[in-house]
């Protein structure tokens, strides 16, 4: 009888074991988005944004599988040269590398949306031909039978050919400005932001070939998928509204009933500014007193606020803010 009751214990405990088990196997999402993220020059940024996005995310100081709290996502960090062909092939549903990465791999993908960030500042990067300030050159004819450096060797290979231009193009690693400055080569084919760096190797820029920025891009057959669309969807409107909230403060103050007006017209707002009644304290002497809120850019703060005070604006508050959807 005793052993009986030890097997029905037994039993009933392999079956919550069980039962726990397949609950477990039936919390875990049945969908999952394997994301790339770009590593280099862009790593840093790209994940603030995604933090800023309401993901939280950390990456090991030798790992390149980020963590992060959801579960639907499995984030990988991959070079955005490669990352176009991993998305095209399917290795990766979706991922943000740059538009130039998708034009040298004529990658076959969906361009979802584009997000205007870099290492340096919130303008498109540049892919420009470069020669030395003294070099005849004048247009991209000029390099005829030239010898030139880049890392974009096949979008440059295409560029020239469909021109009629014959020109050597060879595959530089790196420190390539520094190559058209000491002759090793005649031009090159870089990319720039401000185009200080061409000025500080005392170099010219003889034409502009390709502008680029950043690209969430989606292989195609996970484009066609809803659920993984809507994921997709979803990181392009959070990663959108952090980056549009970069560049723009919140601002709250409190004003009379009689300056409101004045107040309202050196406003500027993305609608119009959120005015409420404050309670009627005694503070308030029996005037109406209202309190006003709305998100300006940032780089008129400093001329803003002490006109707002001329109004008549009083207690202004400038808070951060992490998204604008």
């Amino acid at each position: 009888m005793w052993r009986r009751k030890q097997a029905h214990q037994q039993a009933e405990g392999d079956l919550q074991i069980e039962a726990g088990q397949v609950s477990r196997l039936m919390s875990r999402p049945e969908q999952v988005l394997r994301f790339g993220i770009p590593t280099g020059s862009l790593e840093a940024q790209t994940l603030e944004l995604l933090r800023k996005s309401g993901w939280r995310i950390s990456v090991g100081a030798r790992s390149y599988i980020p963590k992060i709290d959801d579960p639907t996502l499995a984030c990988r960090l991959l070079r955005p040269q490669e990352m176009p062909r991993y998305i095209a092939d399917g290795s990766l549903d979706a991922g943000i590398t740059g538009h130039d990465w998708i034009v040298e791999n004529e990658a076959d993908v969906v361009e979802v949306e584009g997000f205007i960030y870099s290492k340096v500042s919130l303008k498109p990067t540049r892919w420009v031909v470069v020669v030395p300030q003294d070099s005849p050159v004048r247009e991209l004819k000029d390099l005829a039978g030239k010898r030139i450096a880049t890392e974009m060797v096949n979008f440059t290979r295409r560029t020239f050919r469909e021109r009629g231009v014959d020109v050597q193009v060879e595959f530089s690693w790196g420190a390539t400005e520094a190559k058209v400055a000491e002759g090793l080569v005649d031009a090159a084919v870089e990319v720039t932001e401000t185009g200080s760096s061409i000025a500080a190797n005392r170099l010219r820029i003889v034409a502009e070939l390709l502008t680029s920025s950043p690209q969430l891009a989606a292989n195609k057959a996970a484009w066609a998928d809803p659920w993984k669309q809507a994921k997709i969807r979803q990181i392009a409107v959070l990663v959108r509204g952090a980056l549009d909230a970069e560049s723009r403060v919140g601002i709250k103050m409190n004003v009379a009933a009689e300056n409101l007006d004045a107040v309202i017209a050196l406003l500027p707002s993305i609608t119009a500014p959120t005015v409420s009644k404050l309670y009627p304290s005694a503070a308030l002497k029996g005037k109406e007193w209202l309190a006003v809120e709305t998100v300006i850019s940032e780089q008129v703060v400093r001329e803003l606020f002490p006109r707002l005070l001329e109004a008549g604006a009083v207690g202004i508050i400038e808070f951060p803010l992490n998204k604008i959807i």
